[in-house]
């Protein structure tokens, strides 16, 4: 069944809510919010129908994934008040120049005017993908994965309901219904319809949208994140990030997934690596030196190159930072990657030559994310260099056009 309809009817309405003002917007979001909390119950009853028909297909850590709770639907109305109170991205002169001729051109910030959604199980995606869209100007065309369909239909009919509240068309907020391959590619090619494509997901999801979109699209990253533990790191604080990085919650893309240790304290560190996730039952894929010195299981050929998005880790023992820093470039996938140490030569030296959209001095990886960035509620995580690069907020999903004021110059 073709999106077509879907797609004419979200160009229709991309006028209307790129005109809304910023008090308009706000009141848009703040119904939706309040339209989530209503309809608790009937979100809450169709995901346990995606989580029963899941279960047998999905691990434990990916249904986590999928999973609502009243504290995650709270956490997802919540989100959108806070892009309500974030300051409006569009409308705002970015630069002005006064030509010798009069001329005065300004760069204003501007919508996108519809943008596509691709993404994989997580249902709060919907909702934060949605009121940052349309805090930006935008019409959002949300494209979820089949496991999560009960859930996105449940959260879109509530948020549409916001927007029928306030008098706005329903369309501003599209979901298609459609989750066989077919629809995703209808999308990635809709030229004249979708303005711009962002998918989240997996590797294999975001390979697809890059490789064959027709229309502009952001690509975000899968997240092999690193932690490099330096020979000259604290231990004690290197343990405690290990363990929230890896285990706080595995199956999101700024979980690490790879430990990279300085032999000049792998014998002292390892042992206590392998104490804090192993309360935690992190299955260890370990390098033959790591192997003589802790128990887990050999790391094959593809472990260093996994996102495991599950309680499992490689680790590698390396004799310098700059065999982690060259371990790194081989194997990262440009996301978020990480220094231990009390070394301020080390460090800098690491910030300068990983070339990731988040590089961390001390600190776990779990930050790499919008609301943590100070940004709201992320559309993403953009491992790309042009445009958007790490949490995509709403300055990220703007664009700009040049406004020119003359009074009849000619050329």
């Amino acid at each position: 069944m073709s999106i077509k309809p879907l797609l004419e009817r979200a160009v229709a309405v991309k006028k209307q809510i790129a005109s809304a003002d910023t008090t308009k917007k706000n009141e848009l979001l703040r119904a939706m919010s309040a339209a989530l909390r209503a309809q608790k119950a009937d979100i809450l009853a169709a995901n346990a129908e995606d989580l029963e028909a899941a279960r047998q297909t999905i691990g434990e850590v990916m249904l986590d994934r999928l999973r609502l709770t009243d504290e995650r639907i709270e956490g997802m109305a919540a989100g959108i008040e806070a892009v309500a109170e974030l300051p409006d991205p569009t409308r705002r002169v970015l630069k002005t120049v006064t030509r010798p001729n009069g001329l005065r051109i300004e760069k204003t910030a501007v919508p996108y005017g519809v943008i596509g959604i691709i993404y994989e199980s997580r249902p709060n995606v919907t909702a934060d993908a949605a009121a940052l869209c349309l805090k930006a100007g935008s019409v959002c065309v949300l494209r979820g994965g089949k496991e999560a369909i009960c859930s996105n239909k449940a959260i879109v009919k509530a948020l549409r309901s916001g927007a029928k509240a306030v008098g706005l068309d329903e369309d501003i907020i599209c979901l298609v219904t459609d989750t066989t391959r077919d629809s995703a590619n209808e999308l990635m090619r809709a030229a004249g319809y979708v303005d711009l494509l962002i998918p989240r997901g997996g590797a294999g999801l975001i390979r697809a949208c890059v490789e064959n979109a027709l229309v502009p699209c952001i690509e975000t990253g899968t997240g092999i994140c690193h932690i490099y533990v330096d020979a000259a790191a604290d231990l004690e604080k290197a343990a405690r990030i290990l363990e929230n990085a890896k285990t706080s919650r595995p199956s999101v893309c700024n979980a690490a997934e790879v430990c990279l240790v300085h032999s000049a304290v792998a014998e002292q560190f390892l042992p206590m690596a392998e104490k804090v996730l192993g309360a935690h039952n992190v299955e260890l894929h370990l390098c033959p030196r790591a192997a003589k010195i802790i128990s887990g299981i050999p790391a094959n050929e593809h472990d260093f190159d996994t996102e495991f998005l599950d309680y499992k880790m490689s680790v590698r023992v390396v004799d310098s930072e700059e065999k982690a820093i060259a371990h790194i470039a081989q194997h990262s996938t440009h996301h978020s990657d990480v220094i231990i140490t009390e070394n301020e030569a080390a460090a800098a030296q690491f910030v300068a030559e990983v070339d990731s959209a988040a590089v961390y001095v001390n600190a776990s990886t779990r930050f790499t994310d919008g609301g943590e960035f100070g940004l709201g509620c992320e559309m993403g995580i953009s491992t790309q260099k042009m445009g958007a690069r790490g949490p995509m907020g709403l300055e990220e999903i703007s664009t700009y056009k040049y406004i020119i004021y003359g009074n009849g110059q000619v050329r």
